[in-house]
């Protein structure tokens, strides 16, 4: 009996991704994005967490390539005097776990609407009308009204030790709804097949029915739909870092730490902005690309081989 490992090499799934150069090089940087964001606290030269190992008499250095560049900090330190590969690695790694923690959230609250939408008919206009008043806030309403209560509440001081599962809550609130639909669109067209009418004529309740059948033959877009919201989700939090609603800049993320440069972009210290602006884009560039394989890999329809 064959096992999974060459189960899974003669897969068509393996087979189609390593005919797609555009698959294999995204996943492979992706892979090498993600190893360096997690292990930062074992890759990068310095902890940007660490006073101790900050000197404000560093602050504003050029990268090592370049006249006045310090070869401890290869590609320059930011206002504060850290290093910013190090602070990059630290800040992708928390724009990461924002990325990944929204999508889960958004996930469940998703999956639970558009379940319940598609299968339970009584339900479908009342939540699908829920759904349409909350894609009529954007992410930054939410982001301004839930932070500016919790500021009143708790204090702007207590802002930083709550910011990343505060803003997993935010970005999931506000994109819930783009599983909901997908997840309802799915679970319309499974429950007019047989295999669930065989389950409703056995005697399987509803709910039974909706997570142990219908789920499982739906979860083909939600796979797809999830790439691309891990992407909005980090570009949402480097958005609202941007607007000064995202994490502070003692936590750095990629998006607050293109904010904290950005007012030295014109005086010379171009690379505070412009290299975590680069890694940002590779990132989510990366996860979209993979997206798209994986959307047309899923979609006979759609791909080509």
């Amino acid at each position: 009996m064959r096992s999974k490992w060459q189960r899974f090499k003669e897969s068509y799934f393996l087979y189609s991704f390593l005919r797609d150069p555009m698959a294999y090089v995204s996943f492979a940087i992706l892979l090498v994005l993600v190893v360096s964001a997690f292990g930062a606290p074992i890759f990068a030269p310095h902890d940007p967490y660490d006073p101790s190992t900050i000197d404000i008499m560093d602050a504003e250095l050029p990268p090592a390539w370049l006249d006045g560049g310090n070869s401890e900090f290869l590609l320059g330190t930011d206002a504060q005097g850290r290093g910013m590969l190090s602070t990059m690695l630290y800040g992708m790694r928390v724009s990461i776990i924002i990325g990944l923690g929204a999508v889960a959230l958004q996930a469940v609250i998703g999956i639970v609407v558009g379940l319940l939408s598609g299968y339970v008919r009584k339900l479908d206009n009342i939540l699908m009308r829920i759904a349409d008043v909350q894609l009529s806030f954007s992410t930054y309403m939410v982001a301004i009204f839930i932070g500016a209560i919790f500021q009143t509440v708790f204090g702007v001081g207590n802002y930083a030790k709550v910011a990343i599962p505060l803003l997993i809550i935010i970005i999931g609130l506000a994109e819930w709804p783009q599983y909901a639909r997908t997840i309802r669109a799915s679970v319309l067209a499974e429950r007019k097949k047989e295999y669930v009418e065989a389950a409703r004529v056995i005697g399987l309740s509803k709910r039974r029915i909706m997570w142990r059948h219908i789920l499982p033959n739906s979860l083909s877009p939600i796979l797809v739909i999830s790439t691309v919201q891990v992407a909005n989700a980090i570009m949402s939090e480097a958005a609202l870092s941007f607007l000064g609603l995202g994490m502070p800049v003692t936590r750095p993320s990629l998006g607050s730490l293109i904010t904290a440069g950005f007012e030295y972009i014109f005086s010379g210290a171009w690379w505070i902005t412009i290299f975590p602006g680069i890694v940002l884009v590779l990132l989510i560039l990366v996860i979209n690309l993979l997206g798209d394989w994986l959307r047309d890999y899923l979609n006979p329809k759609l791909y080509k081989g």
